[in-house]
């Protein structure tokens, strides 16, 4: 048996065997495919799950025969997150057929199908490939832009891409391929050659074999080769090698592995985008110009791919097999006739690269034509055309547009070829492995030879390419790579599996359950093996492994199983017997470290691989071993570890750690047999063969070695310190101890051993990684483990020092003397002792601890990568303490050594930490805070440093947290515990969605009441902005237009019953004027406040015109045929219902093409609303999303609010873009921007409007001359001879004069390259008239002949063209102040110009004017009047006045007029300089027009002026009025809108009803969330909503077109802050300091807001500022630039706040009174003890300190001493609460626990007070000192009386232990005498505390030499010791005990 136990010794045992069936063929059994699609007749889907209808399955079985049985292939990679996180499954792609299925599952996980795909035709290939979406194409940009992940599905005539977001593409390919790669950058694909391809005709050149495809919408282009030749000049061509195959290509490191079918012998190239030299080369455009005939070759290449995949088949085509593309096997089986792509639909093409062509080539495969590849890549096409090459030429001819590539690939390597190769040695398999020390290996299979070929390769230092080294041969029939653990599996020729790392040899894998291979052949009969052999083996594996069952068969239909493999010569030569049994076949599908072995009976068995450790300590220890040892020797090390730790029946958890001492002191040359601490480490029995080889035992009755056993164990030494042990006074046995001593003495190491020479070094590393370990509370067990490993290794080097460190810190575990081993003399000096080496031990407390007090100190060692924890702590503690800033940016060398194997190089390497701050860094503390996030550093690692080492960060935090800045990212602010702040930064990364705030009202709450369209309003918010009333009430019920009206007609006598229904119909005609206006206000309100469900359409409430009529509720009807309604009297209104149904949808909402098409309503009266709807879509920015076509459709229809809607709204969602393609569609509708030949359109009038008001949007601010030129004309268009444009000229001139005003916004007197245009004298022209100009440019044909009917002369007709001239000077000069054309508008002060000028103009004038001087603007009522002319000021009359002023030469009735419209365009001025600012001075001025115009009209003189011209001003004035107070819902306001909503009769027609609900839309625009800006852009779309010209009528659009109105949402920008409790999640108030910037009119100023309020603009503000004393205070710092803030704005203005602790809400306790009662226990007082825990849910919601007060400060009957404990806990939490300093809890309890054990004696190591001592050197170091001088103001970081009563407990008990016996002890150990062991504990605290130095540093004259304290003082400077800690060791040196003490207790530093 013994040789079975050798086998034994070397084998690797694998875990977890399970049986492996691909998870898809089975789910591909019940997959509806196309035949049971077929019998059911059912739609195709690319994912379908039923798996019913068995009759349909049975029907589809009987079809298939043999021949169509699929082959099936899969591939496993593992499990890739959506996240990113890691993820322990694997992920498998299995092809079966047309089907591909995708599923993910592991062990832990069920396995679950994720998608599956069905295509038309048989897949060739599924696989993987992340394509990269970014425009930019250099190599460097790679990594950093965003990926689209992708699975691709190769069929013979195209490719299919779904990716992962679900959108689909299809390429068809212009040529048959044999294979696809998934490279770094997109697909690679190889051309398949026949061998009849002859190139025909003339001989040219061959056409390349390999091409790239970067994206699914991009071209397949073909890659370029760069190879080197002998010479050294490399040669750059297309890959045309066909007898090039692609065996492998790597995704990272990118690289391609070829072989060359003649040559026999594989290449390694790299592959890497084109470089521009290249590409020149290749597409033969070099300087001297190509040779005609290559000219031909490329582009015959080109014309030769791109008509392939246009689809006409060449005729004399090298590609023979391309006509199997058209003549598909189409087969019954296959319902192709509908695509199962959806590709076409999804219209994802659209963007890739913005340009209109690209649309084209995702329906079919045409590849793009050169236009859009010009306009795609600019930069490309300086490349492809070098100066002299006819480029004008390539754009006339697509066909010969060349192809350029994108890919090379660029030689590194190619295998020696050596005479003996075999014909086919191609290899079947190839893949990447690195060893357990991290070389890489290119590993590749060659079946032929039964040989694996390991190249070594590295990267260089630059880091740019690969260097290859020498090739190892490794006999295998098959391998496979297991990357978790660096190692490979091969399998021999003899069967047996092997474990290899690189090219070293581990170990056989045993597999339980398969015999191994060497026992069977070593049996001498042949057998067949059965199940039954192999006892072992669970019941599953048995069948598994039976004889061929029913388990292989997977189908019904029988097939021939392909037996050739198993006769196949190599297994016959020495595997006789193997025919048999079941063996191993091959290896497949690694991932991580499972992998699946294919048996030779054709099943599967998935294995997973051990692991190289579990535990943390032993994998922390390895990596550092590894580290520090060379790598042969590392990799040796690691080997025989791996071995011992996975051997069959391998170590438990618990005790992998005595394994690895073993393992690894006998690699050292330990006897670990003798030496006594590792002899008796219990393996739970497990002793396997390997550990322990079987003594014979020298008799059965037991020997005295057993009862040394028990006594030298764990469990011995347990019971020794075992409480009972010691009540009952068990002393040990002294004399086993002795005899045990003797026993060890001759112990010495074996000097042969692998790691004997390297102890040191070992030792030292492992010292670092149990400093590190000190640094993590978590890991105390581990410390005290390798305490032991270090102690022994320490004292067999004799390494005094540090076993007098480890004595420190663990007094019970570290006796002072101990079993040690020699090593000969004449071995250690082939001990290696590195550089690094100290004899001092390095302590990281030590270090801290000298840091603190300000004394210098050697850097600190490390090793990168295993000690991150010292080394973040050494870095902070010289930032923080020492101030030294450059410590973590650039050079930390003065405080880390790094250690390394190598010696120093010349060049220094750049350390990983360099480390680029933040813009607002500010202190050292925010310094630190920052720094140690960007190093990953977090919270929970926080809390696992001990309290000492983390107080200095946590000081830092706690002055950080006061006063963070706005940007900092979202883990600094974790760090720092500001949640709001963190919550902030995480909202703001995330895609713009639903928000806080979004209401979620359920439907159905809804559906009993009509709805109103304002339901989804977030009344949250409102009834915190407007808490006192119910003005939202009552706005919603202005502004409802779904309910019926109440008609109140009183019936008189003499009026019949028909003739009161008329009067009632009459009435209700009336009221709906106002009616149908309601909807543009409603827009207003409900502007952008809902997100809509994608799934069902928008719900648009119904426009309701009929009415109730009292008191019987009668309804009353327009429709009855009683009186005359108006035809299409509500086209408009609708319109307008449909824009405020569409304007509710949020900007951020999701949307998409198919919604917005599928929102179209079936029948022909609701067009109108859609037509609304589509132009409110483009206001918010979703119509962008709608295709082209679906664009183009609604366009065809020819209906004609369709057209207006949606011009309009592409024009604004396409606002100052120049977008060429919608330019293209805006010119189809206006005549003038066609050329003068073409065919005339038909075009309505109200379209063209609306065109060229969107050409005004579209080119807005772009002064763009050849639009401004057409424009200009286009305001003086003559009618034309048949009529055509006589009707409602004004309008079309007022769009061109506003269009005209847009394209030129502001541009003033600076208008570029346009100045022979004379735009502002052409415009001054058509304001005041006079003779027509000529018409110039190309239009003047169209005007030649007069109109037939309307008799203009040559004279301008002022009427129509004043007003859109006027505007566009208002909006070119907007701003500028400029005089002489402001000038040009004055009103004209003689009664004679007077008569010239209609009143109303006088308005625009007024307007124009005063918005040019715009900074002349001042809110009060002077500033109005002095607009006035001084004629009109003294004659006119004052409207209260009874009797007239008689004068003859005026005309009263013109001065009065001119007088209410030269101030209402003065009042409409200032709504425009103060929209949105809510002035005060601006709203009580426009306030007192308003209220005076309103007593005008009841005036009895009014009639001069006209009520409707008086009407007219009043609304005027009041839409200013709601201009200045927008989004504020002001009550005056509301007031003026409510009464005039009441107004139904006389003058008031459907105009005024507009512009006062529109008012009142603007006063809550966005139920408050909106206000109005005042930019030049919203000033211009104001100019256009509130043009003051209302419509007469609902149908009337003759001045201004009515869908201009909502322009308005182009000037709304939003602006409320809504503070949200961070805790809650509710919106709450909270107070704000707003400072302005300084101007010319107002000093820098603070202004108070209590939020949720509307903010200024944000231009105006320097800094926001949440106040406290609440709430945490936050500033948001808008001197930076306002873009964060603008973020939160957009997001509904959410800014998460957190309330301080004791403080409530301001809706709990308004006034701030209960929050008293934490103010007056806050301040310390004595009462401070009778603080009561239930207290303290007024401090903080904390569940953590809520639980801590329940459980740990409510006193209980008969406490008795706890009394005590609870008073210091209750203080403890209560200090910690008010401070805001919960995290210093724990602290304050471990403090406190730790110096009651002290008093108690028990304290075994002394790590606690070495952190105690920390706290104390830190509160008294000098930075602390500084910052506390700096900043008095802040509160104490942790209780100033905790600490001096910390100080002198500690000190007493100490001192007390010194005088009962503890003088001896600390003398002995000074003197270097052994001391009693019960004192050990408390020695090792008194050396610890008091900073005792080593008895080897003490000065070597000798102690007792000293006679006075001042000598000794002296002679202990320089050792650093406190003079504290001096007075207590005087009386021990000088010999004079007591006095010297008594004086120490009263010690002046205590």
């Amino acid at each position: 048996m013994s040789n079975f136990y050798e086998e034994r010794a070397t084998m690797i045992a694998a875990g977890d065997l399970q049986e492996f069936v691909p998870f898809g063929r089975d789910h591909c059994k019940h997959h509806p495919n196309a035949l049971n699609l077929q019998l059911r007749q059912l739609q195709p889907a690319s994912e379908l799950w039923s798996s019913d209808g068995a009759a349909g399955l049975v029907g589809s079985l009987q079809e298939v025969t043999i021949h169509e049985k699929q082959k099936e292939s899969w591939q496993l990679r593992k499990g890739v997150s959506e996240i990113g996180e890691e993820v322990d499954y694997d992920e498998e792609l299995y092809v079966a057929g047309n089907m591909v299925i995708w599923s993910k599952g592991s062990k832990s996980q069920a396995l679950a199908v994720y998608k599956a795909f069905t295509v038309d035709s048989a897949v060739q290939q599924a696989l993987w490939c992340d394509f990269i979406i970014s425009q930019d194409k250099s190599e460097k940009s790679y990594g950093s832009h965003e990926v689209e992940k992708c699975i691709c599905i190769l069929q013979s005539s195209c490719i299919n891409m779904h990716s992962i977001e679900g959108k689909d593409y299809i390429a068809s390919l212009p040529f048959q391929v044999a294979n696809v790669w998934p490279t770094k950058y997109g697909l690679l694909f190889e051309r398949s050659t026949s061998s009849h391809e002859v190139p025909p005709g003339p001989p040219r050149e061959p056409l390349p074999t390999m091409f790239s495809m970067l994206h699914p919408l991009d071209e397949i282009t073909p890659l370029v080769c760069k190879s080197g030749s002998l010479f050294g000049s490399s040669r750059v061509q297309y890959v045309v090698d066909q007898a090039m195959k692609i065996v492998f290509l790597n995704i990272d490191p990118s690289i391609v592995m070829t072989y060359d079918t003649v040559q026999n012998a594989h290449s390694v190239w790299t592959l890497r985008r084109v470089r521009a030299e290249e590409e020149n080369v290749v597409l033969k455009f070099s300087e001297q110009g190509g040779t005609p005939q290559n000219v031909a070759t490329s582009s015959s290449l080109t014309a030769h791919l791109r008509s392939l995949s246009k689809g006409d088949s060449p005729v004399a085509s090298p590609f023979q097999n391309y006509s199997s593309i058209h003549s598909q096997s189409r087969s019954a089986s296959s319902p192709s006739l509908h695509s199962r792509s959806p590709s076409i639909s999804n219209m994802a093409a659209l963007s890739r690269a913005h340009s209109p062509a690209l649309g084209v080539h995702s329906f079919s495969g045409v590849q793009r034509f050169s236009l859009s590849s010009h306009n795609q890549s600019p930069k490309r096409q300086n490349i492809s055309h070098s100066p002299n090459s006819n480029s004008s030429g390539s754009f006339l001819a697509p066909e010969t547009e060349p192809i350029v590539p994108e890919l090379c690939i660029d030689h590194l390597w190619t295998e020696t070829i050596t005479n003996l190769r075999e014909k086919n040695s191609q290899a079947s398999k190839v893949f990447i492995t690195s060893d357990l020390c991290g070389q890489k290996f290119l590993c590749f299979l060659v079946e032929s030879q039964v040989q694996l070929r390991c190249v070594k390769f590295q990267e260089s230092n630059d880091k740019t390419q690969l260097i290859f080294g020498s090739v190892t041969n490794i006999h295998a029939k098959d391998a496979a790579p297991v990357e978790k653990i660096d190692t490979m599996l091969i399998l021999e020729g003899s069967g047996n599996l092997v474990l290899y790392t690189g090219v070293v040899r581990v170990g056989k894998v045993f597999i339980p359950g398969l015999p191994a291979p060497s026992l069977m052949m070593s049996s001498t009969m042949p057998r067949p093996s059965t199940p039954l052999d192999s006892v072992s083996t669970p019941k599953p594996l048995s069948k598994l492994l039976g004889s061929l069952d029913e388990v292989v068969l997977l189908s019904p239909v029988p097939e021939l199983r392909d037996s050739s493999k198993l006769h196949d010569s190599l297994y016959n030569e020495d595997c006789t017997f193997q025919q048999f049994g079941t063996y191993i076949h091959s290896v497949r599908d690694p991932v991580h470290n499972r992998v699946t072995l294919e048996l030779s009976n054709g099943s599967m068995v998935r294995i997973t691989i051990p692991e190289v450790a579990t535990s943390e300590l032993v994998q922390t220890c390895l990596q550092a071993i590894k580290f520090i040892l060379p790598k042969e020797v590392a990799v040796q090390m690691l080997v025989k570890w791996y071995n011992v730790h996975s051997a069959p029946g391998g170590p438990s958890y618990h005790s992998e750690w005595n394994l690895f001492v073993i393992c690894l002191m006998n690699m050292m040359g330990y006897n670990t047999d003798r030496l006594a601490w590792t002899r008796n480490f219990d393996f739970e029995g497990s002793l396997s063969p390997v550990i322990a080889p079987k003594k014979a035992r020298p008799s059965e009755t037991g020997s005295d070695d057993d009862w040394e056993y028990l006594l030298n164990s764990d469990y011995h030494q347990n019971v020794e310190s075992h409480l009972l042990n010691r009540s009952l006074c068990l002393s040990s046995l002294e004399i086993s101890r002795v005899k045990h001593e003797d026993f060890s003495q001759n112990l010495s190491l074996d000097s042969s051993t692998l790691l004997f020479t390297h102890i040191p070094a070992i030792f030292f590393v492992l010292h670092l990684v149990y400093e590190e370990l000190k640094l993590n509370t978590l890991m105390g067990e581990g410390i005290r483990s390798l305490v032991d490993l270090l102690v022994q290794l320490a004292r067999d080097l004799h390494l005094g020092p540090y076993v007098d460190h480890y004595y420190r810190d663990y007094p019970t575990l570290v006796r002072t003397t101990g079993q040690v081993c020699t090593i000969d003399q004449g071995q250690t000096g082939f001990m290696h002792h590195p550089s690094f080496f100290t004899s001092e031990p390095p302590s990281i407390y030590q270090w801290v601890s000298s840091c603190l007090k300000g004394e210098g100190m050697p850097p600190y060692p490390y090793l990168p990568g295993i000690c991150e924890r010292s080394r973040l702590v050494v870095l902070s503690i010289a930032l923080y303490i020492l101030g030294d800033e450059s410590s973590v940016s650039d050079d930390a060398s003065k405080y880390l050594l790094k250690i390394t194997i190598a010696p120093p190089k010349a060049q220094t390497e750049q350390e990983e930490n360099s480390f680029q701050h933040p813009a607002s860094v500010s202190s050292l503390a925010e310094r630190l805070v920052v720094w140690m996030t960007s190093v990953g550093f977090t919270l929970r690692d926080l809390e696992t440093l001990p309290f000492g080492i983390a107080l200095p960060i946590r000081d830092a935090i706690y002055h950080c947290r006061e006063q963070p800045a706005s940007d900092w990212p979202e883990a600094v602010c974790l760090l720092i515990g500001r949640q709001d702040l963190s919550k902030q930064a995480c909202e703001g990364n995330l895609p713009r969605g639903k928000s806080v705030l979004s209401s979620d009202v359920p439907s159905g709450t809804e559906t009993e009441e009509e709805d109103d369209g304002m339901n989804d309003m977030n009344h949250e918010v409102m009834s915190l902005i407007w808490s006192e009333d119910l003005r939202v009430q009552d706005v919603r019920r202005l502004l409802q237009s779904a309910h019926p009206v109440r008609v109140n007609v009183v019936q008189y006598p003499e009026l019949s019953d028909h003739e009161f229904i008329e009067e009632k119909e009459n009435r209700l005609l009336q009221l709906c004027q106002r009616t149908m206006a309601l909807p543009v206000g409603r827009g207003m309100f409900t502007l952008f406040s809902y997100h809509p469900v994608p799934t069902e359409p928008l719900p648009i409430p119904k426009l309701n015109l009929t009415g109730r009529a009292p008191p019987r509720n009668t309804t009353v009807d327009l429709n009855s045929g009683n009186i005359d309604v108006p035809p299409n009297m509500t086209s408009w209104a609708s319109f307008h219902n449909g824009v405020a149904a569409g304007l509710k949808i949020a900007p951020a909402s999701q949307i998409d093409s198919a919604w917005i098409v599928y929102n179209k309503p079936k029948h022909a009266e609701l067009a109108n609303e859609y037509a609304g709807f589509l132009m409110a879509l483009g206001l918010n920015g979703h119509l962008t999303k709608l295709a082209t076509l679906n664009i183009h459709d609604y366009l065809t229809k020819g209906h004609e609010m369709t057209s207006i809607g949606l011009l309009l709204g592409v024009s604004a969602a396409k606002l100052g873009t120049m977008d060429m393609s919608i330019t293209r569609l805006l010119s189809i509708h206006i005549p003038a921007l066609l050329p003068p030949t073409s065919t005339e359109l038909d075009v309505p009038h109200n379209v063209q409007v609306a065109a060229v008001v969107g050409i005004g949007l579209v080119y807005q601010g772009t002064a763009h001359r050849h639009t401004a030129e057409v424009l200009l004309a286009e305001i003086g268009r003559p009618p034309g001879p048949e009529m055509e444009y006589c009707t409602d000229r004004e309008s079309y001139s007022l769009a061109a004069g506003l269009a005209l005003g847009m394209v030129c916004l502001g541009h003033g007197s600076n208008l570029i390259g346009m100045s022979d245009l004379n735009v502002p004298e052409q415009l001054y022209q058509y304001m005041v008239g006079g003779h027509r100009r000529f018409q110039v440019g190309t239009h003047r044909e169209r005007h030649k002949s007069p109109s037939y009917q309307i008799k203009e002369g040559d004279t301008i007709n002022v009427d129509v063209t004043c007003p859109g001239a006027t505007l566009a000077l208002a909006m070119i000069y907007l701003k500028t102040n400029n005089r002489s054309i402001a000038d040009w508008l004055r009103a004209p002060d003689t009664m004679y110009l007077l008569d010239f000028v209609k009143p109303e103009f006088l308005l625009l004038r007024t307007l124009a004017r005063c918005l040019i001087l715009w900074d002349d603007i001042l809110p009060n009522s002077k500033w109005v009047d002095s607009n006035v002319p001084q004629i009109i000021r003294e004659n006119s009359i004052s409207l209260s006045e009874i009797e007239l002023p008689c004068s003859e030469d005026l005309n009263l009735e013109t001065l009065s007029q001119a007088h209410v419209y030269i101030i209402a365009g003065a009042c409409l001025s200032l709504g425009f300089r103060f929209a949105g600012s809510e002035n005060l001075s601006a709203f009580n001025c426009l306030h007192k027009f308003a209220k005076d115009f309103m007593t005008y009209l009841s005036a009895p003189n009014a009639s001069i002026t006209g009520p409707y011209n008086l009407e007219t001003c009043l609304s005027v004035v009041l839409l200013s009025l709601a201009m200045v107070m927008a989004g504020s819902g002001n009550l005056k306001v509301l007031q003026l809108c409510r009464f005039l909503h009441m107004k139904t009769g006389g003058e008031m027609n459907y105009g005024f009803h507009l512009a006062h609900h529109m008012a009142l839309g603007l006063l809550y625009l966005g139920g408050g969330r909106y206000s109005l800006s005042t930019s030049n852009s919203s000033i211009a779309a104001l100019l256009c909503a509130l043009y003051p010209h209302f419509p007469a009528h609902s149908t009337d659009n003759r001045y201004h077109l009515q869908a201009l109105r909502h322009l308005y949402v182009l000037a709304a920008e939003p602006r409320l802050l809504v503070p949200v409790d961070v805790d809650t999640n509710t919106p709450c108030y909270a107070l704000l300091e707003v400072t302005y910037k300084g101007t010319q009119w107002y000093e820098q100023t603070k202004e108070e807001l209590m939020a949720p309020t509307l903010l200024p603009e944000l231009h105006l503000l320097k800094q926001i500022k949440v106040k406290g004393p609440r709430y945490w205070e936050l500033l948001i710092d808008l001197s930076k630039g306002t873009q964060h803030l603008k973020s939160i704005l957009s997001k509904d203005g959410v800014l998460y706040v957190k309330l301080r602790a004791g403080q409530l809400s301001y809706k709990e306790d308004p006034m701030g009174w209960q929050s008293l009662l934490a103010q007056t226990v806050a301040n310390r007082n004595s009462e401070a003890r009778a603080f009561k825990p239930e207290t303290i849910s007024a401090f903080t919601s904390d569940p953590a300190l809520l639980s801590f007060a329940e459980y740990f400060c409510k006193p209980t009957v008969n406490m008795g001493q706890k009394q005590e404990i609870l008073d210091l806990f209750s203080s403890v939490l209560y200090e910690c609460v008010t401070q805001e300093t919960p995290e210093m809890l724990p602290a304050y309890i471990a403090m406190d626990q730790a110096i009651r054990r002290l008093g108690r004696r028990e304290l075994s190591e002394t790590s606690e007070l070495w952190q105690i001592k920390l706290v104390l050197e830190f509160f008294s170091s000098r930075s602390h000192q500084e910052r506390l001088q700096n900043h008095p103001k802040q509160g104490l970081f942790m209780n100033s009386e905790f600490l001096p009563v910390v100080k002198c407990t500690i000190d007493n008990t100490l001192d007390q232990w010194l005088q009962a016996g503890g003088d001896t002890c600390v003398h002995a150990y000074l003197s270097g005498q052994p001391c009693e062991e019960s004192q050990l504990s408390m020695l090792a605290c008194f050396l610890v505390y008091h900073s005792v130095p080593a008895p080897r540093h003490l000065p070597p004259l000798g102690l007792e030499g000293s006679t006075s304290f001042a000598e000794l003082l002296f002679k202990f400077k320089q050792l650093k010791m406190p003079v504290r800690a001096l007075l207590r060791l005087a009386p021990l040196l000088l010999g004079n005990p007591q006095p010297m003490v008594m004086w120490g207790q009263s010690d002046p530093e205590r």
